[in-house]
């Protein structure tokens, strides 16, 4: 593969989602992402990503900033992607706040997608009122853009000021996140780019075309057409048979939270391993495969590992990043 724009973006993922196990282990798990993280960072991968999920029985990252602040703090290099942040959860001003202190820690890496959800119950458990999740929305993204010029503003009649100003200019990369036309007229609005749920060329052109009707400059940044989440393994077959029941607690936990006519660059609707397997949307795949899959989609493609998807144990974990890291990624610049 020849170096340059043709590469794709390289990913490892952590949501630390999986069946519920003691303290204990799940601190080890944790602080094996943070390592796996840092692994990363030294061996070339391009970006960490995370997420929010409230009010559920698998452990599902409630804490992404947190995780975040840990992970800007011990790499220096790789960018940090929250994708999504259920922004109508959060306190506007605290948020500002957060988000402007993990961007000074990270000078500038951290990538921050603002989503609305899917889930009342979420809204429920932070006692939100999910009927009005598209004002609260407003709110918070106004709020944030005012609050990081470092200036004083008003806020619920108030005048108020938000310190200390973030690292970037003219503020934190902020995009807002959502697969219908509303979600695209309000960054076209708010003039900040778009991260559709799924690869919908027909939403970008309309994002486009707001943004021409208000008078503001954006950009999209689009999930590939086709979109896997893999493990890495000298054996597949060997992989499956052993870890596959992990792929698929997530694939079927994710599942049961999608509408039927939820557009998700990940979706699955397999019953057992067999049927996952045969979906291709979680793959086990050989170093030779992955770079495969890369040579396929070239620049506009996205290789996510997900080390720990499911309860993976950490080792396989290990495992399949360090394979990713020595026998995948030097070779995607070849």
């Amino acid at each position: 593969m020849s170096a340059g724009n043709t590469a794709p973006t390289t990913v490892v993922r952590f949501n630390l989602a999986g069946p519920p196990v003691a303290p204990e282990e799940l601190s080890a798990r944790y602080r094996a992402a943070v390592e796996m993280a840092a692994y990363a960072d030294a061996h070339g991968v391009g970006m960490v990503q995370t997420e929010e999920h409230h009010a559920t029985d698998n452990g599902w990252m409630p804490s992404p900033l947190t995780f975040a602040g840990a992970v800007l703090g011990t790499t220096s290099r790789i960018g940090v992607t929250v994708s999504a942040l259920l922004s109508p959860l959060h306190d506007p001003l605290r948020l500002a706040e957060d988000l402007a202190v993990l961007d000074l820690l990270g000078a500038g890496r951290l990538v921050t997608v603002a989503g609305l959800g899917y889930r009342p119950e979420e809204y429920a458990a932070h006692g939100k009122d999910w009927q009005h999740r598209g004002a609260l929305q407003d709110e918070v993204l106004r709020t944030l853009l005012d609050a990081w010029t470092g200036e004083p503003f008003r806020y619920r009649g108030r005048t108020v000021q938000v310190t200390p100003r973030p690292y970037s200019r003219p503020h934190p990369t902020l995009l807002v996140g959502g697969a219908s036309r509303p979600a695209a007229r309000r960054a076209a609005r708010l003039g900040l780019p778009f991260f559709p749920s799924a690869h919908l060329p027909e939403l970008v052109r309309y994002y486009h075309a707001q943004c021409a009707a208000a008078g503001t400059e954006g950009w999209v940044l689009q999930p590939p057409p086709r979109t896997c989440l893999l493990h890495v393994s000298e054996d597949p077959d060997r992989s499956w048979a052993a870890h596959g029941g992990h792929l698929l607690y997530e694939a079927q936990r994710y599942a049961a939270w999608q509408s039927a006519d939820a557009r998700s660059a990940v979706r699955s609707t397999a019953r057992d391993t067999e049927a996952l397997r045969a979906e291709g949307v979680y793959r086990i795949v050989t170093p030779d495969e992955c770079v495969k899959l890369a040579q396929e989609d070239g620049a506009r493609g996205t290789l996510i590992l997900h080390p720990l998807c499911g309860g993976m144990p950490v080792e396989e974990g290990w495992r399949s990043l360090r394979l990713f890291a020595e026998q995948v990624i030097p070779r995607l610049t070849e």
